[in-house]
């Protein structure tokens, strides 16, 4: 075996189970080795859908190294931030803003979903691990680290809309550090697009008016947050702030985003599957398959109705509550995002090979769940309610809602443009 390569790992657990353990080789190269107890145990957590017992061809998966460069398998790569926070974070450690291993290792504590990742010291490789490998010299961390990762946040970023994991104490929230698992997201108003928050709140509320399943939500007054880095903010009085639902009474609670699921980097949420897919996965795996394309159908006709063209692969996940069953979770991350767009009227995936808003109709629909598997009678009661709920119930309650009031405006023009079988007046 050749020991010329410094190698760091990680240990990778689940609901306290040894998932495995994670190589990040100082020339770009990684590999996640699974543990024997993992791959033998048939009740084991899930740690994604493809290696759920039940998947075709799990065991083969698991039993395999898996290998990568630079960007982790899309199953790691998916759990952390991108954009300006994952610039933020690159520029805390003073590393690559690609360097996917070392931004895990800093965030590993309180990753979305309850998977952790945690540094290990030499003697705490197994040797059968490295002699796994073939290659490579176990060896700690670099001190700087452990330094960079301890000492407060002293940073600074200009940047667009900024999202960070914060714990909620009387009335006040604080960044999550030293181990503390954040129960709330907050998400700071943007540099370069108005009103996000009153934005996001209204969607989502109206989302909700219309039988879709969505977390506790609230605005959140700025000078409620602290230990927030220096961050540049507009002068904008309010926060966006999401309940997690991968945290409960102190607990983890896995999830996995369809990106994934559907083994995509973070770089292909857009172009690499659709609807379609994501309709397949729940019907056939889903602990409660007909409740959750019910919901998932009721979702993607709500996005259309709120001009929402970033619901991409990244924003739809599932939730294992019972750390083996997968179920759609609450929505989130739903946004009138054609208001910021000039001209957008496209989904962020196909349906039926489409993605214009202005065009979509029921054969659409009936369309996508027949390309999907779905019976077409399991969700197209579910979507004439949605509609009814939406044009009897949304003119009346966006009055009160605090969207700002031009985007109300250009809402209600979007929904003058919808086919006959989506108008709302």
């Amino acid at each position: 075996m050749s020991t010329n390569i410094d190698v760091n790992f990680l240990g990778l657990s689940l609901h306290g189970v040894l998932v495995g353990h994670l190589a990040g080789f100082r020339n770009g190269k990684n590999s996640l080795i699974f543990s024997e107890e993992f791959q033998h145990d048939s009740n084991r957590p899930t740690f994604s859908l493809i290696t759920h017992p039940s998947f075709p061809k799990s065991q083969a998966l698991i039993s395999k190294i898996w290998e990568n460069n630079h960007r982790l398998h899309p199953s790691l790569s998916n759990l952390l931030p991108e954009g300006a926070l994952r610039e933020l974070v690159a520029q805390a450690l003073k590393v690559h803003v690609d360097n996917d291993f070392q931004i895990l290792s800093y965030l590993g504590e309180d990753l979305p979903g309850a998977l952790v990742a945690t540094a290990l010291d030499p003697d705490e490789v197994p040797n059968h691990i490295l002699l796994k490998l073939g290659e490579g010299k176990a060896v700690e961390f670099d001190e700087n680290f452990y330094e960079r990762k301890a000492r407060e946040n002293k940073f600074s970023l200009a940047g667009v809309q900024m999202k960070f994991s914060m714990k909620a104490k009387d009335g006040r929230y604080n960044l999550s550090k030293e181990g503390a698992l954040g129960d709330w997201i907050i998400k700071t108003p943007s540099t370069q697009h108005k009103d996000v928050p009153q934005n996001e709140f209204t969607a989502m509320t109206l989302a909700s008016v219309a039988g879709v399943n969505v977390p506790d939500m609230k605005l959140v007054e700025l000078n409620k947050l602290d230990n927030l880095p220096p961050i540049k903010l507009p002068d904008e009085p309010y926060a966006f702030a999401i309940k997690r639902f991968d945290r409960k009474g102190g607990q983890r609670i896995h999830m996995e985003d369809f990106a994934q699921v559907l083994v995509k980097q973070p770089s292909q949420k857009y172009g690499a599957s659709n609807y379609e897919n994501i309709g397949k996965v729940l019907y056939q795996y889903s602990g409660d398959r007909l409740a959750d394309v019910q919901q998932f159908a009721r979702r993607l006709l709500v996005n259309i109705l709120l001009a929402n063209g970033d619901a991409h692969l990244k924003n739809w996940s599932l939730l294992y509550s019972d750390m083996r069953t997968p179920r759609l979770s609450p929505a989130y991350d739903v946004v009138t995002t054609s208001v910021y767009i000039e001209g957008e009227k496209e989904f962020a995936l196909n349906l039926n090979k489409g993605k214009n808003w202005y065009k979509v109709n029921f054969l659409h629909f009936e369309a996508w769940a027949r390309k999907a598997d779905i019976p077409w009678n399991v969700v197209k009661l579910h979507l004439e309610d949605t509609m009814d709920k939406a044009r009897t119930l949304w003119p009346e309650k966006i009055q009160d809602l605090p969207m700002n009031e031009e985007h109300k405006k250009q809402l209600k023009e979007h929904w003058s443009k919808l086919h006959p079988d989506f108008k709302i007046n």
